[in-house]
């Protein structure tokens, strides 16, 4: 039953993540936490995280926005970096409750609509750029705030989808050579999940960029919001139980 929750769970994220340019990570490092642990699901969900949004930005390659991408990919780079440098070394619990604190933060502001009115310049959406490579790289997290950050530079949904994916791109491929050099062996101790994590997202992801154009953003960010909230607060009394 474990194995189909996350083969569904792994199908929504990858059709949310096309439609609002993140929700991978939010949606699959808890569920595949309460197995693997904190740490080593925020490695192991790299993987399909990686997979999903490679797809997504071959796709949506077109549609990038140059001049909004640089202002977010080497900041963000760095950020990846050093996040999953930091990853390496903290502990389960501290990941955890991060991780859950980012979760509701992201919850509450796409429920409330507050994520949508994010507005930055460019000097603060650089930094906002580097601190959800951070994120990402520290807890696999980062949509809330790069998305809070480019709904600044007012895209229309394909592009904004594409940047984001783009962005994504460039965080998982710094970040994921430090998991695997120093996670390798809890990231590949259930092959079995990996496997069907990433189909599921890719098979997601499809099925999402085909509705791309069809569904308004500002509803996806509110069921989002209300998953991932409840997703949050989950996390929290697990670990306060």
């Amino acid at each position: 039953m474990f194995d189909v929750f996350v083969a569904l769970s792994s199908f929504a994220a990858g059709a949310i993540a096309s439609v609002t340019g993140f929700g991978i990570g939010s949606i699959l490092t808890p569920l595949l936490s309460l197995q693997l642990g904190t740490r080593i699901a925020v490695a192991a969900v790299s993987i399909p995280h990686f997979a999903a949004t490679f797809v997504r930005f071959w796709i949506l390659r077109k549609n990038i926005n140059k001049r909004v991408l640089l202002n977010f990919g080497i900041l963000s780079a760095a950020g990846g970096l050093i996040g999953a440098l930091l990853h390496s070394m903290a502990s389960n619990p501290a990941l955890t409750v991060v991780f859950a604190i980012l979760l509701i933060f992201t919850g509450i502001t796409g429920l409330t609509g507050y994520a949508q009115k994010m507005h930055f310049g460019p000097k603060v959406a650089r930094l906002a750029g580097a601190l959800s490579g951070l994120l990402g790289g520290l807890v696999g997290n980062q949509g809330g705030i790069r998305s809070g950050a480019l709904v600044g530079f007012d895209l229309d949904q394909r592009s904004f989808v594409a940047t984001a994916t783009a962005v994504g791109v460039i965080v998982d491929s710094v970040r994921m050579p430090v998991y695997f050099a120093t996670e390798a062996g809890g990231i590949f101790a259930m092959p079995r999940l990996i496997v069907i994590s990433t189909l599921g997202s890719l098979v997601g992801t499809f099925f999402g960029l085909a509705l791309l154009q069809r569904i308004r953003r500002e509803l996806f960010y509110r069921v989002v919001g209300v998953l991932v909230l409840a997703l949050g607060i989950f996390m929290l009394r697990a670990l306060l139980r």
